[in-house]
């Protein structure tokens, strides 16, 4: 079955620190890894699915697709970058792991990297908060989105990321 990315290539870079020059294999995978968890996470499973379906036949419109422009994709975008800032450095090859650097920069240290991922949380965390407040002033317009059942996956409303809190 066919994986429809709610995004696209140039969204993630105009939209991102990500150079366009950046080979689009080492980052799609992450766009997919987005939207599966975190997208999924506070779509629900039947909305994210409805979307994904029309995203496919080409019939995304009306209501669903100011969803999809306005406030999915900037979760998306960010939360991507979240996922993808941590690899960005590393290949995986024949002969093992690399970590890359050249000759006319200088690689930057762990905590710089991190303090990137906490920007694009902060990014992502501030459009997941706008997309639970339309979404709860406006759920009826999106029937899918309270119609999980079972083992499906149903649509968190809090939008914060803090870690472990004992």
């Amino acid at each position: 079955m066919a994986t429809a990315l709610f995004i696209k290539r140039q969204d993630l870079v105009r939209n991102t620190i990500l150079d366009g020059n950046v080979d689009t294999d080492k980052f799609i995978q992450f766009i997919k890894i987005a939207q599966e968890i975190h997208i999924r996470n506070y779509t629900g499973t039947d909305l994210y699915n409805k979307i994904s379906d029309d995203i496919i036949a080409g019939t995304l419109s009306g209501n669903y697709l100011t969803l999809v422009n306005t406030y999915i994709q900037p979760m998306l975008i960010h939360y991507a970058m979240v996922d993808y800032l941590p690899f960005a450095a590393y290949q995986v090859k024949n002969n093992g792991v690399y970590k890359h650097s050249s000759e006319n920069a200088e690689t930057v240290s762990k905590s710089e990297v991190d303090y990137l991922v906490n920007k694009e949380r902060e990014f992502a965390e501030y459009y997941t908060r706008r997309f639970i407040d339309y979404m709860s002033f406006n759920e009826t317009l999106f029937p899918e989105y309270r119609s999980n059942t079972n083992d499906d996956i149903h649509p968190d409303s809090d939008a914060t990321f803090n870690g472990w809190v004992l």
